[in-house]
């Protein structure tokens, strides 16, 4: 399982209030810009209205969790964990476990264990099926979580289940306020939860699906285009990259010729519309441009000096540039996507975006499990730790001429970065802080050869109700922008978690 935490609006931004009167949500009044900005939340239809400001985008067949903790008598949100539905009933105990026990580990680890929790099942209907129908086919999995939770003490204070536009409570069967046909969700920011979101300056996306897709390969007519280009390139450039003194040449014509690209998108006219942004991104981007670009990135000194466009006016036009790479690794070639999403991660994550950092470094581990570079990162970042002491390493390195920090693996074992100071056999430090040297290039399996595999987005596969309905609070009521719990998309099975 991979524990991944994050603060989308810090651990602080839930509230819910013990005492204040059931029937009445309150908003604790704006005084001034410094001033925390809470809402409270006490119903089923708040909660359910809450969902997409915990995560920062709108949760498809998942599981979420989230963690209540108490402070001054009011509750307030804490960590939230997601993991995907798993198709089979006979994996629902496991998943369960894995995700109650993955929150209220990483929660204990930062000294706030969860005192309630708060449950989500989303998932549309399938075919000949109506969202009660839905609700009810979910009702065991439902309860598996509160059994895990109370298991440890931890009650499910609501469990609800959200489908076809419609929600359902778990945990209250009163025809007046849960009716057995459900109750329909609010119009996208139309709450008092929106509203104070949007004025505190959270943004809530669309599905995980709609950000995936940015940088999954292209499977349309042009694809084939581009796999003919990277047959073409591969016979010519992985010998040379296998040379030694090929190796230095093809890594500065690799740098050059990315550097070249980041300026003509960079200097390209803004259109309206992300599928048009990433359509004008690709008709910037030559197939023979892209196969070099592809192919010299598996490379990892090469990498790690591109590495090194993660901030100022860089970094933009670099999270582009590594997005249509990811995109044009099609057919054989979907192994090599692992460079560019591990790129596309880091400078989402440098850059502050840890959503789409989680879901493409995820990506990037689905398209190749043992590329250690996409797992460092997506663990520091899952983490909460500072990637300024990742910016700091990769700033000496570009000044010093290098690669990148000592301070990460092997990637011609494990697929991690390099220290580049010794371009054929660099000495490195392994993950676990043992010294040791690599192997030559000549053997390296820092330049892939095509093995027919396609990258994946990540699949997560994977209580005692007290009856109280579960109250939270608006997350970003701190004035800071929302997260998602773990990209969920973590490598091919994991969920996620925030704290």
């Amino acid at each position: 399982m991979t524990n991944h935490s994050e603060t989308p609006a810090s651990s602080e931004n839930g509230d819910i209030s013990q005492a204040a009167p059931p029937d009445r949500a309150h908003r604790a009044p704006h005084a001034g810009p410094g001033d925390e900005h809470q809402v409270t939340l006490r119903t089923p239809a708040e909660l359910a209205d809450a969902l997409p400001y915990l995560l920062g985008y709108r949760p498809e067949d998942s599981i979420v969790l989230a963690a209540l903790r108490d402070r001054d008598g009011r509750g307030r949100f804490g960590g939230r964990a997601r993991l995907g539905i798993p198709a089979s009933p006979d994996d629902w105990a496991g998943a369960a476990g894995q995700l109650v026990h993955g929150l209220v580990t990483g929660s204990e680890r930062r000294g706030v264990r969860p005192e309630q929790m708060v449950a989500y099942l989303c998932q549309e209907p399938g075919r000949g099926e109506t969202g009660r129908d839905v609700m009810e086919r979910l009702r065991p999995l439902a309860q598996k979580l509160r059994v895990e939770c109370g298991a440890l003490d931890i009650p499910v204070v609501e469990a609800l289940c959200i489908s076809d536009g419609r929600f359902w409570s778990y945990c209250c069967d009163a025809e007046a306020c849960c009716p057995a046909e459900g109750l329909p969700m609010d119009p996208p920011g139309t709450s008092v939860l929106a509203a104070a979101a949007t004025y505190a300056g959270i943004q809530v996306r669309g599905s995980l699906s709609e950000l995936r897709v940015r940088m999954l390969p292209r499977e349309d007519a042009v694809a084939v285009e581009q796999a003919a280009a990277l047959d073409a390139t591969a016979a010519t450039l992985v010998s040379r990259i296998l040379d030694a003194d090929g190796r230095a040449e093809v890594a500065e014509e690799t740098l050059e010729s990315a550097e070249r690209i980041m300026r003509r998108l960079a200097e390209a006219p803004c259109v309206s519309g992300v599928p048009a942004e990433d359509l004008r991104d690709d008709r910037l981007l030559g197939h023979d441009e892209a196969a070099a670009l592809i192919l010299g990135l598996q490379d990892r000194t090469t990498r790690d000096r591109a590495a090194a466009w993660m901030e100022g006016d860089e970094a933009a036009p670099a999270l582009r540039l590594w997005r249509a790479l990811a995109r044009r690794c099609v057919g054989p070639y979907g192994e090599h996507a692992a460079a560019p999403l591990t790129l596309a991660g880091w400078v989402a994550w440098s850059a502050g975006d840890e959503l789409e950092a989680r879901e493409a470094l995820a990506m990037a581990l689905g398209a190749d499990p043992d590329y250690l570079f996409a797992r460092l990162l997506h663990q520091a970042c899952n983490e909460g730790l500072d990637p300024e002491s990742i910016r700091r390493c990769l700033r000496e390195g570009r000044e010093g001429g290098e690669g990148a920090a000592d301070a990460t693996a092997d990637d011609d074992a494990h697929g991690g970065p390099s220290t580049g100071r010794e371009p054929v056999r660099p000495s490195t430090v392994s993950a676990s802080g043992d010294r040791r040297r690599t192997r030559s290039p000549a053997t390296s399996r820092a330049v892939r050869r095509p093995r027919g595999r396609r990258p994946q987005a990540g699949r997560g596969r994977a209580g005692q109700s007290t009856g109280a309905k579960g109250v939270a609070s608006a997350p970003g009521t701190a004035g800071r922008g929302p997260g998602d719990v773990d990209g969920s998309h973590e490598s091919a099975a994991s969920p996620t978690t925030h704290t």
